[in-house]
């Protein structure tokens, strides 16, 4: 197994089971949804970079006649949606398809209502706004999280910490700021409450670290990524001021 594949293997472990796989929440999916405007009654969803889907099927609920795709690269988060679909009894309404967010085989308006929780970074945000607007039916509606800084003075540790993971974060303003251009007119955004980086996501997360380190221990490969793991946690925990989820929603115009 070479380094890449070995490195895709134990991110997949240290991020398997966990209710997400990035900072939301229900009540954000909701809070952002209501900020769509003029969707039609049943509206033609597309989740890009799905995950296991737990944003998936709030929108499923709150959107009883719509019909949803979901999309991931990763087949182990595609079953995992399927599983919980077919729980909660809408595998009917959702299509999933495993597709690259950079190659979406989908012709031109084929949506309503473009969605992406934590996942347009993979190619982007940039490339993602201006991808998937082609997606968008006339007066179609994205909604987007991206991670970005809300201090511009933060401290050295957590400024060098994600120089390092995330080198193209900038701050909200300068995210809005972007959609006119790519053709798109925003309709609001709010900053994830702390409590959607904690509930599903890094206290469940931190819950797996001991025994992540003991599965690693002295593994080159996998013990600095258990231990990357919990220097994100402990900066979220003494920094929450510093950075934190946008959530964007705007129109096609």
């Amino acid at each position: 197994m070479d380094d890449s594949a070995r490195l895709m293997e134990v991110f997949f472990d240290v991020q398997r089971g966990l209710p997400r796989q990035g900072p939301g929440a229900d009540a954000s999916t909701r809070r952002a949804l209501a900020l769509c405007a003029g969707l039609p009654a049943a509206p033609r969803v597309l989740d890009v970079g799905c995950g296991p889907g737990m944003q998936t099927l709030a929108l499923l609920r709150a959107l009883p006649a719509a019909r949803l795709t979901a999309v991931d690269l990763y087949r182990e988060y595609l079953d995992e949606l399927a599983a919980r679909a077919a729980a909660a009894g809408v595998a009917d309404r959702v299509a999933i398809v495993r597709a690259d967010m950079r190659e979406l085989p989908f012709p031109d308006a084929s949506f309503d209502l473009v969605w992406s929780e934590g996942a347009a970074w993979v190619m982007g945000f940039d490339a993602a706004l201006w991808s998937w607007r082609r997606l968008l039916a006339p007066a179609g509606c994205l909604a987007v999280s991206e991670l970005v800084w809300l201090r511009d003075d933060p401290p050295e540790e957590v400024a060098t910490f994600f120089a390092s993971e995330y080198p193209a974060m900038a701050a909200a303003q300068q995210v809005a700021d972007r959609f006119p251009a790519a053709g798109y007119e925003l309709l609001g955004r709010f900053t994830l409450p702390d409590s959607a980086w904690w509930d599903d996501y890094y206290r469940p997360l931190a819950a797996k670290l001991p025994a992540l380190r003991a599965r690693y221990a002295g593994d080159p490969t996998g013990a600095p990524v258990v231990e990357l793991t919990a220097t994100e946690i402990d900066l979220r925990r003494r920094y929450p001021d510093c950075y934190g989820y946008e959530f964007f929603v705007a129109r096609a115009r």
